[in-house]
């Protein structure tokens, strides 16, 4: 069976189109796009990458109706799907689509098509369907995300500390959050020390998430603070273990 028309898989950076463009040729073909809801469009216009993908196809006498997912991930993190309903209303005449917010509404139109009930959906095989947008690990908070960024890979004192392809990586930040790791090193140094590690998540324009592990201590010879940042959890509590062993 054809596709009626081309999906995009999710790699925004590979897509041929901007997730404006996508929203703009959903919305220009659509012939109720006008009863969206304003407060859908507005949290669309802050969207950072789009999947889309043939959800079902049901296809009898000369009729057919295609219905597809499209999924925009926004620049907080969650995700916002429409629905679109691609079908003829008799043998040879041109496809009309519509597209609803959700899956309720999609199925009342569905049910007012003139398809024999009895009929399957026509199932897709796998190897066309594509995967679904990744739900985020975190809740971000869009702010001066880069900043934000900058400002932690440069208190940190560490030489092993990431270096200038993650620098530039998160000059794209949009969005991160900010939370405290628990568990204390495995192994007892002197009295008197502290640890803190912190996960600081990111949320890149392109929909990518990175973390960087920050490690607060004062494993020092004279006992001040001082900051540490690595790429990975495994690597930031390795750096906790070597402090707390060091002899005063």
């Amino acid at each position: 069976m054809s596709v009626p028309y081309e999906t995009a898989a999710y790699e925004p950076s590979e897509s041929p189109e901007s997730p404006e463009e996508h929203l703009a040729r959903l919305l220009g073909r659509a012939l109720n796009s006008f009863e969206l809801p304003d407060e859908t469009i507005r949290r669309l216009d802050c969207a950072l990458a789009y999947d889309g993908s043939l959800h079902s196809a049901h296809h009898s006498a000369g009729l057919h109706r295609e219905t597809y997912r499209h999924t925009w991930l926004l620049a907080d993190g969650s995700a916002l799907t429409l629905w679109e309903l691609v079908h003829n209303t008799a043998q040879g005449s041109e496809p009309q689509a519509e597209v609803y917010v959700d899956e309720e509404e999609l199925r009342a139109a569905t049910a007012r098509l003139p398809l024999p009930p009895e009929t399957p959906d026509f199932e897709l095989p796998v190897l066309v369907q594509l995967s679904p947008v990744p739900a985020p690990r975190h809740v971000y908070t869009p702010d001066d995300s880069a900043d934000h960024a900058r400002r932690l890979l440069r208190r940190a004192e560490n030489p092993d500390r990431p270096g200038a392809e993650t620098a530039a990586l998160l000059a794209q930040a949009s969005a991160h959050q900010i939370t405290q790791a628990f568990g204390r090193p495995g192994r007892r140094g002197r009295p008197g020390l502290s640890f803190s590690l912190y996960e600081h998540a990111f949320l890149l324009r392109d929909g990518r998430e990175i973390s960087l592990w920050e490690v607060e201590h004062t494993a020092t010879p004279d006992g001040r603070h001082m900051c540490e940042v690595y790429a990975s959890e495994d690597a930031a509590r390795e750096a906790m273990e070597r402090r707390a062993a060091q002899p005063s």
